[in-house]
């Protein structure tokens, strides 16, 4: 998978935080530095705002009036397309710090903030939501396929995956073996996989090997 690089391609980052004078610089230096910065003032703008579909990750503060950062972090850890949290607060509340990060932070800083440190941990969060989303693209494009596939097609897959020859699968299905050549290459064309080692790691980011338990019981 490629390098993404958030000073070429499209994303956003969202700064949460209630210190107007804070919010307003650090967007002026994101935009200096040739990011895509998304001032909120609270938790609350922050959820209403226009969440462009790139990627992305947030500069949250810890503690804010109403909703706090904790909260939100809180509330994102139950979303799979969560972008990265980078936690700033102005006080050395380590129990807080710890909290923040047991909760899935990706880093948090201390006000005034490290530039060069701030800089370096907004292109790393931006980096893992591009990986992740092309792997959760890469996900659905195969749970897509794997739907098109037929019930005999599926056992097939899932004997093929587990390494049952072809006369195995066809004594456990009642059929043919040229019947079962005939639908391995249908499998094949359908996954878009040239190779059984392809189609073994199709299935282990499927997460199907476990289907398999019935196939288990061939030649038993």
């Amino acid at each position: 998978m490629e390098l993404y690089d958030p000073l070429t391609c499209d994303h956003r980052i969202y700064i949460v935080d209630d210190d107007d004078s804070f919010r307003g610089s650090l967007a002026r230096l994101l935009s200096t530095a040739g990011m895509f910065p998304v001032p909120c003032r609270s938790v609350g703008d922050y959820l209403l705002a226009d969440h462009a579909d790139c990627p992305s990750c947030i500069v949250l503060d810890m503690l804010m009036p109403g909703p706090s950062g904790l909260e939100l972090l809180a509330s994102l850890a139950h979303q799979k397309s969560a972008p990265p949290v980078i936690f700033v607060t102005a006080f050395n509340d380590i129990p807080a710090t710890v909290q923040a990060m047991k909760a899935g932070a990706m880093d948090s800083l201390s006000k005034p903030l490290d530039t060069k440190r701030l800089l370096q941990s907004l292109r790393d969060a931006i980096s893992r939501d591009a990986r992740r989303r092309a792997e959760r693209h890469e996900l659905e494009q195969l749970q897509s396929r794997y739907s098109e596939l037929t019930p005999c097609e599926r056992d097939i897959y899932i004997g093929v995956v587990h390494g049952k020859l072809n006369k195995q699968m066809a004594l456990k299905l009642g059929i043919c073996e040229r019947s079962i050549k005939s639908h391995r290459s249908s499998v094949m064309r359908k996954m878009r996989v040239s190779s059984v080692a392809g189609l073994v790691k199709t299935a282990k980011m499927l997460d199907v090997l476990s289907a398999a338990s019935d196939m288990q019981a061939v030649n038993q």
